[in-house]
C-alpha cells in the first residue's frame, strides 16, 4: 500500500514539474507540411526586441463568407504565434471597427456572392488590421488583390503574405531613424514628375534624396559621397558616366553598397515616333557595359517584342477629319511575368513596360546567386540594333516570335568584384584609400528598362506606377520597385519572410454541389454504423466469453 502512494506521489510531482516548466519554457512543435504555424527567426528577433506592449486591432469581423472567416481565422493564429515571442494583445471591435477605419481613411471592400436560391447577396468588409506600439499606429493590410488571379488564389495569396505585412509594419514603427536611398541624377534622367511615384512608394521606408556624384561646380568627385546611403537606384539615363563616377559607384558597392540598375540598351525617341510614325534605335553607350559584365550581367542593345502586350490607340479612319481610334496591340510594350522563385515577385501580377531590352546572366563561375525577376511570355523576338521602330508594325508575323521567356530583370546576391581591380583611381576622384577589390555579401538588381519605374503624367497629375491610361489596368510595378529596394536594403531578413508559403487545397465547387447528397449522408450514417459495428462485436465477443465461463 505504501509503495502504491510513494508511487502516486512520484509520478504527481513529475506532472507538476512538467506543468511548471511549460510556463518557463516554451517548446512548439509544427507538423504541418507548409509550416504554417511556424515564424522565421528574423520574426522571432524582431519580437523579442520590443519592450512596450503591442496592440493590434483586427477590423475584419462581422458576417463574414467561408473565404474571409479562413482569412480572419489564419491572421488570428498568426497574431497568437506572435504573442509567444513578444507582448502583443489581440482586440477585435465589433462596434468601433468602422469608426477606426474611417479615421485612418481605410475604404472597405464590398463582395457580392450568389446564394444558392439565386439571390445577390452583399457584403461590406474591412480586411485590416491596426498596430500600435509605443503611442505610434500603422495599418496592416490583410485582403492582396492581384490581378489576374481568383478569388480564392488571392485570399491564398493573403494568408501566405501574412507574417510579412505584420512584421513589415513592426519594423516600421520600431525604427527611430529612417533611412535613405538616393536616386542618381546628371545624365539626363527623368525629372522628378516622372519620377513622382516611384518616391511616393519608397517614401513610406526610407528618406528618398536625388542628386549628382560630380558637377562642374565641384571638379573632383568624393568617393564617399554615396556612403550614407542603404540603397542607390539609377534610373533610365540617357549619357554616358565617366570615369570618375564609375569608381565612386563601384567603390561603394565594393564597401556593402546595394545597386539598383534600370538601364535602357537602346536610344529611341518617341517624340519622333509620335510626330512621324517611325524612330530609329541604335545602341544606348553608357559606359557601364564592362563595369555590370565584370559584375555577372549585360543590358544586351536590343529591343523585345511580345504578343502578350498594351494596346495603344490608333486611328483606323481615311478620313482625316473623322477620326477612329481603335484599341491595337502594340508588342513594344510587353506585359512581363514575375517570377514565384524570388520574394521581389513572389505572388505578383504582370508589371507593365515599354521598350525593354533583354538581359544576360554572365560569369556562371562567379559565386553570385542570379535570380530572374520579370521575364516576356512564350511568344517573343528581339530586335537588333540598329533597326527601326515603326507604328505601322500593327500586325505582325506571329511566327517570328519565337522566343521564350526572355529575361528583363535580374536580381544578383554575393560578392562582387571591383571593375577597377587592375587599374589606376581615375582623374577627378578625391579618394586616399587604396582600391577595394571586391566586396563583402551585398545585392543588385538590374532591368532592362527604366519606363517600369516610371509613371506617366496627365493634366499635370501624376499617375501611378503600372496604369495604363488606355485601358484604365492598374499593373504590379509599383510593388515591384518598393520590394526591390526592400530587397536590396534587408538586414534582418524580412523581405524573405514573402517566400512563405501555404498550400491551396481548393474544392471543385460543382463536384461539391452535386455530390453534397452522397457526401453528407456518408458523413452522418458511416460515423454511426462504425461505432454500431464495434459495439456488436463487443457485445457479441463478451457474450460468448462468459456464456463459455458459466457452463463450465
Amino acid at each position: 500500500m505504501l509503495r502504491t502512494l510513494k508511487g502516486h506521489i512520484i509520478v504527481l510531482a513529475c506532472v507538476a514539474a512538467l506543468v511548471a516548466l511549460t510556463h518557463v519554457f516554451v517548446v512548439r512543435w509544427d507538423m504541418t507540411d507548409d509550416k504554417h504555424y511556424s515564424l522565421s527567426e528574423a520574426s522571432k528577433t524582431l519580437l523579442k526586441q520590443t519592450d512596450e506592449p503591442i496592440e493590434v486591432t483586427l477590423l475584419l469581423d462581422g458576417d463574414l463568407n467561408a473565404g474571409f472567416r479562413r482569412l480572419k481565422k489564419a491572421t488570428e493564429e498568426t497574431v497568437a504565434e506572435m504573442k509567444v515571442y513578444g507582448n502583443l494583445s489581440l482586440t477585435l471591435p465589433s462596434r468601433e471597427g468602422t469608426g477606426l477605419a474611417d479615421s485612418f481613411g481605410l475604404r472597405p471592400i464590398v463582395i457580392h456572392e450568389r446564394e444558392q436560391n439565386g439571390k445577390t447577396a452583399q457584403t461590406t468588409v474591412y480586411p485590416y488590421a491596426l498596430m500600435r506600439y509605443k503611442g505610434r499606429r500603422a495599418v496592416v493590410t490583410l485582403l492582396k488583390n492581384t490581378r489576374g488571379l481568383s478569388g480564392e488564389e488571392n485570399l491564398n495569396a493573403s494568408i501566405e503574405q501574412l507574417e510579412f505585412a505584420f512584421m513589415e509594419a513592426l519594423h516600421l514603427l520600431q525604427q527611430t531613424e529612417t533611412p535613405r536611398v538616393a536616386i542618381l541624377e546628371g545624365h539626363n534622367e527623368p525629372d522628378e514628375a516622372h519620377t513622382y511615384d516611384l518616391m511616393a512608394a519608397l517614401s513610406k521606408y526610407f528618406q528618398v534624396d536625388r542628386g549628382q556624384i560630380a558637377n562642374s561646380q565641384e571638379p573632383t568627385a568624393n568617393s564617399h559621397i554615396l556612403d550614407g546611403y542603404k540603397a542607390v537606384l539609377i534610373v533610365s539615363p540617357q549619357t554616358a558616366f565617366s570615369d570618375a563616377e564609375r569608381f565612386v559607384i563601384d567603390q561603394y558597392i565594393m564597401r556593402g553598397g546595394a545597386v539598383l540598375w534600370a538601364l535602357n540598351g537602346v536610344r529611341f525617341s518617341e517624340q519622333v515616333l509620335q510626330s512621324e510614325g517611325f524612330t530609329p534605335i541604335v545602341p544606348l553607350d553608357l559606359g557601364l557595359t564592362d563595369m555590370l559584365f565584370r559584375y555577372g550581367v549585360r543590358v544586351n542593345p536590343a529591343l523585345v517584342q511580345d504578343v502578350q502586350c498594351l494596346p495603344i490607340p490608333v486611328n483606323v479612319s481615311s478620313d482625316p477629319s473623322q477620326p477612329n481610334l481603335q484599341p491595337m496591340p502594340w508588342t513594344y510594350a510587353p506585359l512581363l511575368l514575375t517570377s514565384q522563385g524570388s520574394p521581389i515577385t513572389k505572388n505578383m501580377g504582370q508589371v507593365m513596360s515599354t521598350f525593354v531590352s533583354p538581359i544576360d546572366a554572365v560569369g556562371g563561375e562567379d559565386g553570385i546567386e542570379k535570380r530572374i525577376l520579370l521575364a516576356t511570355s512564350t511568344a517573343s523576338r528581339v530586335t537588333a540594333t540598329p533597326g527601326e521602330v515603326n507604328l505601322n508594325d500593327m500586325n505582325p508575323d506571329l511566327n517570328a516570335f519565337q522566343y521564350q521567356y526572355v529575361p528583363i530583370a535580374v536580381s544578383m546576391e554575393g560578392s562582387f568584384s571591383s571593375a577597377f581591380a587592375h587599374r589606376m583611381v581615375p582623374e577627378g576622384v578625391d579618394t586616399d584609400e587604396p582600391i577595394r577589390k571586391s566586396s563583402p555579401r551585398t545585392r543588385q538588381v538590374v532591368i532592362g528598362s527604366g519606363s517600369i519605374l516610371l509613371n506617366e503624367m496627365q493634366k499635370n497629375q501624376a499617375l501611378p506606377m503600372g496604369y495604363d491610361r488606355y485601358s484604365g489596368m492598374q499593373f504590379s510595378n509599383r510593388d515591384f520597385a518598393a520590394n526591390a529596394v526592400l530587397w536590396l536594403t534587408d538586414g534582418e531578413g524580412l523581405i524573405s519572410l514573402r517566400e512563405k508559403s501555404v498550400v491551396l487545397r481548393l474544392l471543385n465547387d460543382k463536384r461539391a454541389h452535386d455530390e453534397r447528397v452522397k457526401v453528407q449522408a456518408i458523413s452522418v450514417i458511416l460515423p454511426i454504423a462504425i461505432l454500431a459495428l464495434i459495439g456488436g462485436t463487443v457485445f457479441v465477443v463478451r457474450k460468448r466469453k462468459y456464456e463459455y465461463k458459466c457452463e463450465r
